[in-house]
């Protein structure tokens, strides 16, 4: 019989040091998880600190969420603090209508930031559900709730319940692929529908290709105007449209003193996330100043007329 000895703690010592010296070279990934979901194809890498998501058929570094392992707070990307820039013009939600899962970053920081808050997240594919709770800490409750469901369907049938939201947040594409369904004049209508009379709506989007003049204009066309926002450490772009449901003409112009007080509100909560507060006041009051930057001639994109996967690709 043989007896099986235990490894030397100096051996054990050494695998743990190699294992960490790999983890720290630059562009080691590791694969935690794959599958084919009804939708997309669905990948989950460890790459240094980061855990990433990534949706792709066709390019292999299209990320949707990352999270920062030794901080799970912290946002990762420019465009999640860009959309969460949405409460210095709605400080205090109370129902909030998210489109679009991923990781699930957006609701699990909005319901730490945002105790009080009711948060309904519609998400087409189950799978990207899972995934988000196996590997990205997102977790249900009573006030945080997913519903597997096309977002037009979710929000037709949330008219009909008569379901009114004070911020919407549509945050359903990724770089390869857009539902083109939720990216009308049509859609932009049934989400402004469902706003209450001062509610916001954020869009996270793209911030090139032919795309962008029609989309714009779609927007446009939805709302009267949009603050257009856009850094150049971001490839997207967030589109945030201040009190929604009302006309341009019956918008309340930015005030300066209410963003700073409401940034003041937010800077305890919203501290471990990174957020850059004061420079965002400042944006937000200059991009409520700049005139269009698209083509105000290109048509919209509506039910009958949406082509925005083949503009995206020019």
């Amino acid at each position: 019989m043989h007896r099986i000895h235990p490894a030397p703690k100096r051996w054990i010592a050494t695998t743990f040091a190699l294992v960490a010296l790999a983890l720290s070279i630059p562009g080691y990934t590791k694969v935690l998880h794959e599958e084919r979901s009804v939708y997309t194809r669905i990948i989950v890498e460890d790459e240094r600190n980061l855990r990433c998501l990534k949706f792709t058929l066709v390019r292999e570094n299209s990320r949707q969420t990352c999270m920062d392992r030794n901080n799970p707070q912290r946002l990762v990307f420019d465009y999640a603090k860009m959309t969460l820039s949405a409460l210095l013009l709605k400080p205090d939600p109370e129902r909030i209508l998210i489109i679009g899962l991923g990781g699930g970053t957006l609701p699990m920081a909005l319901r730490d930031i945002l105790p009080s808050a009711v948060i309904d997240t519609v998400e087409i594919d189950e799978a990207v559900v899972r995934v988000a709770e196996r590997f990205f800490d997102f977790a249900e409750d009573d006030q945080n709730r997913v519903y597997v469901q096309d977002a037009r369907v979710f929000g037709k049938r949330a008219a009909l319940r008569g379901e009114q939201y004070d911020l919407i947040i549509l945050d359903a594409f990724d770089g390869e692929y857009i539902p083109e369904h939720l990216m009308t004049v049509e859609f932009l209508s049934e989400m402004r529908g469902l706003l209450s009379d001062d509610g916001v709506l954020v869009a996270n989007t793209f911030a090139s290709s032919k795309l962008y003049d029609y989309e714009s204009a779609t927007y446009a066309e939805a709302f009267g105007g949009f603050l257009n926002f856009r850094l150049p450490t971001s490839g997207n772009r967030v589109i945030l449209v201040p009190q929604a449901k009302l006309d341009i003409d019956a918008r309340t112009p930015l005030d300066r003193k209410t963003l700073r007080a409401n940034a003041d509100s937010l800077k305890a909560p919203m501290a471990p996330y990174d957020m850059p507060l004061k420079r965002y006041v400042s944006t937000l009051l200059s991009l409520s100043e700049q005139k269009p930057d698209w083509n105000s001639r290109i048509r919209p994109l509506t039910d009958q007329f949406s082509p925005a996967n083949v503009l995206q690709s020019q």
